[in-house]
């Protein structure tokens, strides 16, 4: 049975609140991560749970996660990758605890995902995520945050920092 969802960044990453969410047609859930959590570190299970527990009170579920962050030293195999793949089993286990049972993962070395524009404005005026080769081909990868970040329509979040 699919499950109508929203992406949510988390209340302190996200001028989308879940009241807001909970008001569009048909969702019921969103996919979300823990943003504050370094990459490669395990999630703890009491984390998790907090996180749970302020969706639900927001009349929402977790559907998935997206994504636990999987650090360089896996995705290029350095030596200390051993470290960092034990961290993340021990996210997922945590997870799985937390009846949290669909997780999204990014393999990508270096960068976690490309865009070329980070809030694209439609016609409508809503703003989307986009991607362009054309444009990415012509950013230097050492600047392509910056370029990227600095070609993008500017979102702030309700703490007053930007979101890209």
């Amino acid at each position: 049975m699919m499950q109508m969802t929203f992406r949510w960044f988390g209340s302190n990453h996200d001028s989308v609140t879940l009241e807001q969410i909970r008001q569009i047609p048909g969702v019921t859930g969103v996919i979300t991560t823990l943003y504050d959590v370094p990459v490669g570190d395990a999630w703890t299970l009491e984390d998790i749970l907090k996180l749970k527990a302020e969706v639900e009170a927001g009349g929402l579920v977790i559907a998935g996660i997206e994504s636990v962050n999987i650090h360089d030293a896996i995705k290029i195999g350095l030596p200390e990758r051993e470290e960092y793949i034990e961290n993340y089993i021990t996210t997922l286990e945590n997870l799985a605890k937390a009846d949290i049972h669909m997780v999204c993962y990014n393999f990508m070395p270096v960068f976690d995902w490309t865009r070329s524009d980070l809030a694209k404005k439609r016609p409508d005026g809503s703003t989307v995520l986009s991607y362009d080769q054309d444009l990415i081909d012509k950013i230097d990868p050492i600047k392509m945050f910056g370029e990227i970040d600095k070609n993008s329509t500017v979102l702030y979040c309700r703490d007053g920092n930007r979101r890209g």
